[in-house]
């Protein structure tokens, strides 16, 4: 893989770029050098909408930890409530500590099996969400079988902001070697929001109304194939996705789509829910391009799970993308998101 023809997010913290290449790493496929450089900008343009949103949130007991999926019940745990469960620690090297790759760190953390015992589920497989919609994903046998922790700590400090804090997934790689073949580095997310147990059930707020997977099911769906612009745990060559059209969702939630004005998406991901940079498309676009919420992706047309950033993304047709002329269009990348979990008309 061809990484070295350009520097690497050099205004951005060496957290950011070690998840890009870590993005990188996982990609089936060779990418191309455009689409190298593009990752790059996507990579800077969202750590600086994280770091503007932690400079109005400085304080770690703000910050809190999601737990929701197939569970009886979402469960939301404060910094203090976390603080109160961390009673594993784990020493281990870490492979983003690049000045001292050798050196063993005290972790003090929450045991990803105790949050496990909060609820039985049937799921698999969990999912960790950062604050800027990176992911991981972990197997549940693993995660009950080792001292896999978020942790809060790391040598008696808190972990800061530019060290991937207050929230950071740590694999104790020095016990346990084995796991860093199954969880390489890139594994280790950072600024951790959410903990996705298995896959979700569509839960689409639109309006005022609420949409499920029977509600989507029953609008006309719609088939492309594109190269999908969130590549992380996505092929890079082009796959079949098939979803509804907006229109169609807002016409079904009896929203009105304005003749001027954008419509407004927000995912689960915080980044994707900052007020002063939304991520809106313009209703004329809605209104005339195949802009989807996809479902379903692949020849066998599979259910999307939370490890590629399902159960609901946003997709659009390459034909809307190459349409142009409009200085107000929403960037490419813009266009593609994860997690999507409501939809707004902004006039």
């Amino acid at each position: 893989m061809k990484i070295k023809k350009f520097s690497l997010c050099p205004s951005a913290p060496l957290a950011v770029c070690l998840c890009l290449l870590a993005l990188l790493a996982g990609c089936g496929d060779s990418p191309t050098d455009a689409q190298l450089e593009e990752w790059r900008k996507q990579a800077i343009a969202r750590n600086t909408t994280m770091i503007a949103a932690h400079k109005k949130n400085r304080q770690q007991q703000q910050w809190e930890l999601t737990i929701q999926g197939q569970t009886a019940r979402e469960v939301r745990l404060s910094m203090q409530q976390l603080d109160a469960l961390a009673t594993t620690r784990i020493k281990t090297r870490s492979p983003h500590n690049t000045n001292k790759a050798d050196e063993i760190l005290d972790y003090r953390g929450v045991a990803i099996s105790k949050l496990l015992e909060l609820g039985t589920t049937p799921a698999t497989e969990i999912t960790f969400v950062s604050f800027d919609a990176y992911r991981a994903t972990v197997s549940r046998e693993d995660l009950l079988k080792y001292p896999i922790i978020i942790a809060l700590e790391s040598n008696g400090k808190p972990i800061s902001r530019s060290d991937g804090g207050p929230l950071s997934l740590v694999f104790p790689y020095t016990k346990y070697p084995q796991l860093q073949q199954n969880y390489p580095d890139r594994f280790w997310a950072f600024y951790v929001t959410n903990m996705i147990v298995g896959t979700e059930p569509i839960q689409l707020r639109v309006g005022k109304s609420q949409l499920n997977a029977k509600d989507l099911d029953q609008l006309e769906q719609v088939t492309i194939e594109e190269a999908v612009g969130y590549p992380i745990g996505w092929p890079i060559s082009k796959v079949k996705l098939q979803g509804v059209r907006v229109r169609d969702v807002l016409a079904a939630a009896g929203v009105t789509l304005p003749e001027v004005g954008a419509v407004v998406f927000r995912g689960k991901a915080p980044a994707s829910r900052d007020a002063k940079n939304p991520i809106s498309i313009l209703a004329k676009d809605i209104r005339e391009c195949d802009i989807l919420l996809v479902t379903r992706w692949g020849d066998k047309l599979d259910p999307i799970p939370a490890k590629m950033g399902g159960p609901v993304t946003l997709a659009t047709s390459s034909t809307c993308q190459q349409s142009g002329g409009n200085r107000e269009r929403a960037p490419q990348h813009q266009r593609w998101l994860t997690f999507v979990e409501e939809l707004e008309v902004s006039k």
